[in-house]
């Protein structure tokens, strides 16, 4: 299977999906020479270095031992997004060291939840659920408090704060983040190549597909694509009968403009 297909057989998998390895397919879009297994060994290989296998010791190796941090320099590279170059520098954004925390915590049976938070991506010890951990700050320990105090900063003081905020994120919405992400980056960029396959990967993940269809329809037509851009039209208007006749309007002007 190439990378798209192999994503899309994963995100699919009624049982839960490994996010490290989802995560390293969106990438392998950008970085073709990417060997996901190579990337994954990487992350195993951190789970041996784990000494005591408990939270403490899971960050006291990440982020005193490797200094795995935050990017605040060029937070808004795309490389920040890509799992393996995270690896590589030991430096990323929220959600990315994230995934990294959190699946070498797996590893070695320390369990934390992904929490998608606005604005700032956190994890949540599992085991003692009044302890939220920032790998952007450097694996800190946060009170439900302190989180609140973050989302604050970011949104202004009078913004509303519910616990819901920092509820359990799902590993399908945590990885439709990171490309949405990746999404917003190209496009203000207006990297249309780039953002022709995110909106495609997008489409694949359970519960957006049809979401994301105009626009990747747009996108390819802005890249010249006009039958690939028309297809993404026909699969919206035979899931939208309400619309079919506009969509499949629009799909035959696409093609009209390949003759």
């Amino acid at each position: 299977m190439n990378p798209t297909e192999e994503f899309a057989a994963l995100v699919s998998t009624p049982e839960g999906f490994p996010l490290d390895r989802a995560a390293l397919l969106v990438a392998k879009h950008a970085r073709p020479d990417l060997e996901v297994g190579r990337e994954l060994a990487r992350i195993d290989d951190l789970a041996e270095q784990v000494r005591q296998p408990t939270l403490d010791g899971l960050t006291r190796l990440l982020f005193d031992e490797l200094g795995f941090r935050g990017d605040q320099r060029n937070y808004y590279d795309p490389a920040n997004s890509y799992l393996d170059a995270v690896l590589d520098r030991r430096s990323g954004i929220p959600i990315t060291l994230s995934i990294i925390t959190r699946e070498v915590g797996r590893r070695i049976g320390v369990p934390l939840a992904y929490v998608g938070m606005p604005g700032h991506f956190l994890l949540q010890d599992r085991v003692d659920r009044s302890i939220y951990v920032d790998p952007f700050h450097r694996g800190a320990r946060l009170s439900i408090d302190a989180c609140e105090q973050i989302f604050r900063t970011l949104h202004g003081s009078d913004a509303a704060f519910d616990p819901s905020l920092v509820a359990e994120t799902s590993s399908i919405a945590t990885l439709a983040r990171l490309l949405n992400n990746l999404k917003a980056l190209f496009s203000r960029d207006r990297d249309l190549s780039s953002l022709a396959w995110v909106l495609h990967l997008r489409t694949l993940v359970p519960g957006i597909g049809d979401y994301e269809r105009q626009a990747l329809s747009q996108v390819l037509a802005g890249l010249g694509q006009f039958s690939a851009a028309a297809d993404q039209l026909d699969i919206l208007a035979a899931n939208n009968p309400e619309e079919r006749s506009t969509l499949e309007a629009s799909a035959h002007r696409l093609r009209a403009r390949l003759n």
